[in-house]
């Protein structure tokens, strides 16, 4: 039973969710792994193993080696709901969270962070209106997540090289991003 491994992320939308065999419930931390081992809530044990680390988002499932499911929930945790005056206040706001790298779930009328206070009281200097939730955080792909899910899905089964030649063009994109932001 210990030697169960996960290698396949099954995105949210294209596998039968509700079929799943187990279900797990995890943060974000949780949700951002490369290797790591879980124990899913109907008690399947198993060791994820992917060839780079992966933001799980809720309804993601996970193939184990024995052909079983098991369905990703996204457990709410404490966020920062971030609102404006306006569309370009928010453009603004999210603009100096970019700035500082941090993951942001961004949406059309607000942008939701994790509770940080020192991020809270720059945001209200910046003139943003904070507010603290509880919710399920899945934040955008991008720079800090290596996020695999929309890139390239049709030519997986062409090679099994797919997730290595993957994990380095993103490496590259990664790096190149950051300095493209940080040259001031």
């Amino acid at each position: 039973m210990h030697d169960l491994t996960a290698r396949e992320v099954l995105p949210a939308g294209t596998w039968d969710a509700v079929a799943a065999d187990d279900f797990i419930v995890l943060d974000y931390d949780a949700r951002h792994r490369r290797r790591f081992r879980y124990l899913a809530c109907g008690g399947t044990g198993f060791l994820l193993d992917l060839a780079q680390a992966t933001v799980l988002r809720h309804g993601d499932g996970l193939r184990l080696s024995d052909g079983r499911t098991v369905r990703i929930e996204a457990e709410p945790e404490t966020l920062m709901q971030v609102t404006a005056s306006g569309p370009l206040e928010l453009l603004r706001l999210a603009w100096h969270i970019g700035n500082r790298h941090l993951p942001a779930e961004i949406q059309t009328d607000r942008i939701l962070l994790r509770h940080d206070g020192v991020i809270l009281h720059i945001l209200q200097g910046l003139g943003a209106e904070v507010s603290l939730i509880e919710a399920p955080f899945t934040p955008e792909g991008g720079a800090y997540s290596g996020d695999g899910h929309s890139h390239a899905h049709a030519h997986e089964h062409e090679g099994h090289d797919h997730t290595h030649a993957h994990g380095h063009s993103h490496e590259h994109d990664h790096h190149h991003e950051h300095h493209h932001h940080d040259a001031h």
